[in-house]
């Protein structure tokens, strides 16, 4: 296995939503609290970056299984078990692997901070396992973008301010709402444009629910309410103001973003470059979140 294949497996071209959610969790965690331990916040990050490779090794393991990834439809050459002929099996023991090590830091993480981690964490490990796994996986339900949206955004982001701040904190879980907002509306593309494939498979994602012409504007609300959440939790109090001015402005380079989207249509052959579009959105939105954050600290 090269250190492409294994890219392909666990899709570190994804990765940069974990790191999104970590690195917005973390400097919300500094503006609340003024100061976090290094340690804490290094061994949580090693370990969400664990959890988020194992969950989309399985997934990459479970759709070969299932035949979801069909070659027929599938035109993304990232998906090296279809297109490079790469061992299913070793997808599965790198996806083992990655949960074995994000267990043995939530161990760690558990003794530092308390039982809470071991709770949420678990509760990580599972969803990230049945997201693709068992009997009927959440990827293949109209609540795919409720969970990855859900796990990757708010509980990641509540478990890291929990790490990190030693406070179990409600707040933490409402201000994490834009970012999960966000997070579903890349699976929402990415859904949109396999319907044809995921017909095939037999699944129903949220997008076969809602129907082809519908699909598209799932993306479009997604997206709108991730901007405005993060507007009015900004101008409300629990986010400091400068995020909401980062917000709006963040928000003509998205909308054009989103226009190209749709005059793109969604469909196999344009879900590369619907994934680089939502991927674009995705970056404008948490640069916006971070300089907003960045210019709280300055302005005080």
């Amino acid at each position: 296995m090269t250190f492409r294949q294994f890219s392909g497996i666990v899709e570190l071209r994804t990765k940069i939503v974990s790191v999104s959610t970590y690195t917005v969790s973390l400097l919300y965690a500094l503006w609340i609290r003024g100061a976090v331990s290094p340690v804490r916040a290094v061994l949580v990050f090693l370990a969400a970056l664990a959890v988020d490779m194992g969950t989309t090794g399985f997934n990459s393991y479970f759709d070969w299984y299932r035949n979801v990834d069909d070659p027929k439809f599938n035109r993304e050459e990232a998906k090296v078990l279809v297109h490079q002929g790469l061992s299913p099996g070793t997808a599965f023991w790198v996806s083992l692997v990655c949960f074995a090590v994000a267990a043995l830091l939530g161990l760690v993480l558990t003794v530092m901070v308390g039982p809470w981690v071991i709770v949420l964490g678990t509760l990580s490990l599972l969803v990230g396992f049945l997201y693709s796994g068992g009997p009927r996986p959440i990827s293949a339900t109209p609540w795919g973008e409720f969970f990855s949206g859900g796990f990757l955004g708010t509980v990641f982001f509540f478990i890291n301010v929990y790490i990190l701040t030693g406070t179990l904190s409600l707040t933490a879980a409402l201000v994490s709402l834009p970012q999960s907002f966000a997070i579903a509306a890349i699976l929402a593309v990415n859904n949109a444009s396999d319907m044809e494939g995921d017909r095939a498979a037999g699944r129903r994602t949220l997008a076969l629910v809602v129907g082809k012409a519908k699909a598209p504007w799932v993306v479009y609300a997604l997206v709108f309410l991730a901007l405005g959440s993060l507007t009015v939790l900004s101008f409300l109090g629990p986010l400091p103001r400068p995020l909401g001015i980062t917000a709006i402005l963040s928000g003509i380079p998205i909308f054009l973003e989103l226009r190209r989207l749709h005059r793109r249509g969604y469909t196999h052959d344009t879900k590369v470059p619907n994934m680089g579009s939502i991927s674009k959105i995705f970056l404008l939105f948490s640069s916006a979140e971070l300089i907003g954050l960045a210019l709280a600290f300055v302005i005080g």
